[in-house]
């Protein structure tokens, strides 16, 4: 008995073979499901070649491509914001003091709440706003909020031990947050931090409400030509798997980077001989906490 099978019984010959029919049940339902849908686009046109036309033209591909640029300098700009924003108001969450403690804490729930779209509106009509500064704008407000809280948790779930066992070494605060707690707490939340990003990502599609033009802009500047016959499933073919193309280059990014981290030994643990080279005094003997 393996270690994995060691809390549940193996299954028997007959429950092996209730599960392949559950398999093929459900694959046999999911290739049904496909075709009908296929059947659907075929019976409306959808693969008629007036609709693909426009994908053929360099004037569309142009267009296609300089809205996915805007789209990924729209994420890039709001997505290293909103990590910033987020430190500052998780810093200002964890704060000892109370005044600056409810002043993040009001603006963190007060973000959270309110609609991304109706956030990107108010900038961009009420505060007259150009439309990509908006859409960052509105983006960064809510994400950063967001980030804000995961930010807390991740730093809040490092083990008590560790930040005392921090302060016993006689690290100051500001050390024992930079050495000890946010490494940790930043590595235990790393998916949650890019699932985050990843729907900022996708907010970036509201920029099109505001004219921004981005790629959704553009996919909706092809669908709505009545020189293509209206072509709206075949830019939703395209569009949508480049989308998620890019989503799952996120997480494929944020599984990289956790496989470095566990696979790098320095990253574990406190950075002991950096924290004492900060808390030992210039040109003096080593203080009491090092002694």
């Amino acid at each position: 008995m393996t270690p994995s099978t060691a809390l549940y019984d193996i299954p028997g010959p007959r429950t092996r073979r209730r599960h392949l029919l559950y398999g093929l049940g459900s694959t046999v339902l999911i290739v049904a499901l496909l075709g009908w849908i296929l059947h659907l686009l075929l019976e409306s046109g959808q693969f008629t070649a007036a609709k693909w036309a426009p994908f053929a033209y360099q004037g569309i591909q142009e267009l296609l491509l300089r809205g996915l640029g805007n789209t990924l300098k729209a994420f890039a700009y709001a997505a290293v914001l909103s990590l910033a924003l987020g430190a500052v108001l998780a810093t200002g969450r964890l704060s000892e003091h109370r005044i600056v403690r409810w002043t993040a804490t009001v603006l963190v729930e007060f973000f959270r709440a309110m609609p991304v779209l109706v956030m990107i509106f108010f900038i961009f009509v009420a505060l007259k706003v150009q439309p990509l500064p908006a859409l960052v704008a509105g983006l960064t407000l809510y994400n950063g909020s967001v980030l804000a809280e995961v930010f807390r948790t991740g730093v809040g779930s490092v083990e008590r031990g560790q930040r005392e066992a921090a302060y016993s070494l006689g690290m100051r605060k500001t050390q024992v947050m930079t050495y000890v707690l946010v490494p940790q707490g930043v590595r235990a939340m790393l998916p949650t931090i890019i699932s985050q990003l990843v729907v900022a990502l996708k907010d970036t599609s509201l920029g099109y409400l505001i004219t921004y033009e981005e790629f959704l802009h553009a996919g909706k500047l092809i669908a709505s030509n009545l020189d293509y016959d209206l072509p709206f499933i075949p830019v939703v073919m395209v569009i949508s798997p480049i989308y998620i193309g890019m989503c799952m280059l996120l997480s494929w990014f944020a599984t990289w980077v956790a496989g470095r981290q566990r696979r790098n030994p320095k990253t574990e643990g406190v950075d002991i001989a950096a924290a004492e080279s900060e808390t030992r005094l210039p040109g003096g003997p080593p203080t009491a906490a090092q002694t």
